[in-house]
């Protein structure tokens, strides 16, 4: 069997049609610093043009490492040829000069004459895909290990935030068999992340300059500068957002921005956490040690009955968009109060002014509890009736129909629904006049938002969720360590982030 070479923590994966595509992200990729490339050639309409390929790029960089894969279609690639093709392909792959090749373990096991002859001549992977569930890990990894090979490759699919744990120990229990251990799709991204620094030999990412080839891929660029992957250990502290959906959250490249200005170990990933999983999340929480995380839709009230200690002002409120370790023990507090009252505060004198909240949800929950506090008269209005009034009776406010609006004119009119959040930007809760001098958009994706051109438009004086989103976001960070947070950083992360440039 081949000797193990030493790979980077990062192996991009090309899958393009035509070996021209192939070749030119290659090359782009080496020039950002990659050293270790998936090829795929299954992705190529003739496999056999990816061989000329290796070589054109090695004769320039003949310090990459490439990685050959061919894989089936029966088993989640593209390739539709004969077995022994497949084989000859990968042969061919060897002598042009890939350095690795992929074989999945369903053919390894119709051929293991082939799979032994394999082995001895190059760094074989033997490789396992599940794309539905993450199935019995040491079981599977039995079977595979009973064929030589110098690294074993586990990729599935979890289902619920803990099946990511039970992925990166089975990693740090095989340190030394050359494992690979990686959960596919949105919901396996903190294994793809944390993979190296539980024990994987290395983790996948898609390129920075073309498609992914499997679910959930982040781009090299993310992982290596975003993430820092290179850096991360397992005395790394650990931080997220927890939430569905969260693929639309900034909140990892403003954090993870604001970690590296202040030269801290830690990096914050971003959790898909789907209604009814928020037990089994603390799960995860517990066997990683995370420190902390942020909580948005839907979880922000039911997170409280997983809090050993909440603050009075999160309680009343009932919830919670911070949650922290200390002593062993989980507290929470909600930081969207700093966000509201913030950049009213410069605005306006929040005693005695009349401010609509448009909304029932912890965020609403939140401006409404804070601003009765700061002697406010306050209104909600809501698209369900009965929990708006509910709400408007557990603070204080008073509760106006969506359809009585027009009667009534307010000083301040804060928006804290979905409507108008990435993807459905055309949507806007007012259909017509805003009833109010300021109006302010707790949505911050996009930015501008309808009803933040309305109120332009309309000689409104505006504050965007990003305004709000920033100033709790800063709270958050000051919670979790103590130090200042470094707000001119952090706001130009999240306006990169949302597309907008670095400018103020």
């Amino acid at each position: 069997m081949a000797r193990r070479s030493r790979v980077p923590p990062v192996c991009v994966s090309l899958g393009f049609l035509d070996p021209e595509s192939l070749i030119a992200c290659a090359r782009e990729e080496t020039e950002q610093g990659n050293r270790f490339l998936e090829f795929r050639l299954d992705h190529l309409r003739n496999p056999w043009e990816g061989l000329t390929c290796i070589q054109q790029l090695l004769q320039k960089s003949p310090l990459v490492q490439i990685l050959a894969t061919c894989r089936r279609q029966e088993y989640g690639g593209k390739f539709r040829g004969s077995v022994d093709e497949q084989l000859r392909i990968l042969d061919s792959a060897v002598e042009a000069g890939a350095r690795w090749v992929d074989l999945e373990i369903e053919v390894a096991e119709q051929v293991p004459e082939r799979v032994a002859e394999l082995a001895s001549k190059t760094q074989l992977i033997l490789s396992y895909h599940d794309f539905q569930s993450t199935p019995a890990l040491e079981r599977t990894f039995n079977r595979m290990k009973r064929l030589p090979a110098t690294a074993y490759k586990i990729a599935t699919t979890p289902r619920k935030p803990s099946d990511n744990w039970r992925l990166l120990s089975f990693a740090r229990r095989h340190l030394r068999s050359g494992i690979v251990a990686v959960g596919m799709g949105e919901l396996g991204f903190c294994s793809r992340l944390l993979a190296t620094a539980y024990g994987s030999l290395y983790t996948y990412a898609a390129p920075t300059c073309g498609p992914a080839t499997a679910p959930g891929q982040p781009s090299s660029r993310e992982l290596r500068q975003l993430y820092r992957i290179e850096q991360l250990t397992r005395l790394t502290k650990v931080y997220g957002v927890i939430g569905d959906p969260i693929e639309h959250s900034i909140s990892p490249a403003v954090h993870n921005h604001a970690f590296q200005t202040c030269h801290l170990d830690a990096v914050y990933l971003p959790f898909r956490v789907l209604p009814g999983q928020l037990r089994d999340f603390f799960a995860l929480a517990e066997r990683l040690r995370l420190s902390g995380c942020s909580v948005t839709i839907p979880h922000k009230q039911k997170v409280l009955r997983y809090l050993d200690q909440v603050d009075p002002l999160a309680c009343r409120i009932g919830a919670v968009n911070t949650v922290w370790r200390h002593r062993g023990r989980w507290r929470g507090t909600n930081t969207d109060v700093d966000g509201v009252r913030g950049p009213l505060q410069k605005r306006i004198r929040l005693p005695n002014a009349r401010i609509l909240i448009a909304g029932n949800g912890g965020a609403a929950r939140a401006a409404a509890f804070a601003l009765v506090d700061e002697g406010a008269e306050v209104f909600i209005t809501a698209r369900n009736s009965e929990r708006g009034q509910q709400l408007a009776r557990a603070c204080g406010a008073r509760f106006i129909a969506r359809e009585n609006l027009a009667q009534h004119h307010f000083d301040v009119v804060i928006h804290a629904t979905p409507v108008g959040m990435y993807p459905n930007v055309d949507s806007c809760f007012f259909e017509d006049a805003i009833p109010a001098d300021i109006v302010f958009d707790m949505v911050y994706n996009p930015v501008e938002t309808v009803l933040v051109r309305r109120a332009r438009e309309q000689g409104k004086v505006v504050i965007t969720g990003l305004e709000m989103f920033l100033e709790q976001a800063a709270r958050q960070f000051e919670i979790w360590t103590g130090l200042s947070a470094p707000r001119s950083v952090m706001g130009r992360a999240a306006r990169q982030a949302l597309g907008l440039g670095s400018g103020s």
